[in-house]
């Protein structure tokens, strides 16, 4: 039965609803000695011509009825379908591309996140620099009263590991935001540093990338992450930020 449950995911994964509920019309007319050749038909690329075989030959292995089968296949695409409306899940990456693989850029991921803010946005990075796209961004951001949380690494003339003070510099540029730093490095952490680079807005968005806020990282380095939209990741990220402020395991500057 897991072999044909296996089969099922990946189909539904596959192929668009419509083929799905053809298939499923099919499966209903036909035994499971003659699927391959008979559901085969209903799509029309080799990668999905291999799924639907797999799909045949696991059945042929169990005692699952036609019937039966086809209320699976219904019953998994509208729950793959029902999910997939409620969260998604992108590739981002800068750096050299390929033709194969179809990828977001890091600041374009980093905006939208930013942009979709209408309540709240919390960003952390370990260095900030060089960065006017963003700063424009984090201004209108701050002008539609979103209130704004930065988690970035202290200065060494204040405790932290970088030699310029990007806090400082942020204060500058985004006065409304509140700025934290992780001073009280105890015990396993010491001489930690804040290497986490991530956005999250709205407990509905969050961007996790390896990518520092700088014009380098925006534009030339090899950076990759994921830009998460709707499910509960986002505000689970957000949950356990704000659970750092409230633990005083970070401070405000």
């Amino acid at each position: 039965m897991d072999e044909l449950l296996d089969a099922i995911a990946a189909l539904v994964a596959l192929v668009p609803s419509e083929k799905l509920s053809a298939i499923a019309a099919r499966a209903r007319r036909t035994e499971a000695d003659n699927a391959a050749a008979v559901l085969s038909s209903v799509v029309g690329t080799p990668t999905a011509t291999a799924v639907v075989e797999q799909l045949a030959i696991a059945w042929q292995n169990t005692k699952v009825g036609p019937d039966e089968l086809a209320s699976m296949l219904i019953a998994a695409g509208y729950v793959y379908k029902n999910l997939a409306s409620k969260q998604s899940v992108e590739l981002v990456w800068t750096g050299p591309t390929t033709p194969f693989v179809s990828a977001r850029r890091t600041e374009q991921a980093l905006l939208q996140v930013i942009n979709a803010a209408r309540k709240n946005l919390f960003i952390t990075s370990f260095v900030a620099y060089d960065i006017s796209n963003i700063v424009s961004a984090l201004k209108a951001a701050s002008e539609r009263n979103v209130s704004i949380a930065m988690l970035l690494e202290s200065s060494q003339g204040h405790g932290g590991s970088i030699n310029i003070d990007v806090i400082g510099r942020m204060r500058t540029l985004i006065p409304v935001a509140r700025l934290y730093a992780w001073r009280d490095k105890v015990g396993e952490y010491a001489d930690g540093r804040v290497h986490a680079k991530v956005a999250v807005a709205d407990d509905h968005c969050c961007f996790i990338t390896s990518a520092n806020l700088t014009g380098h990282a925006m534009e030339k380095n090899m950076e990759a992450g994921v830009l998460i939209t709707g499910g509960h990741m986002p505000k689970l990220l957000r949950d356990h930020l704000c659970s750092l402020i409230d633990t005083k395991i970070i401070e405000l500057v």
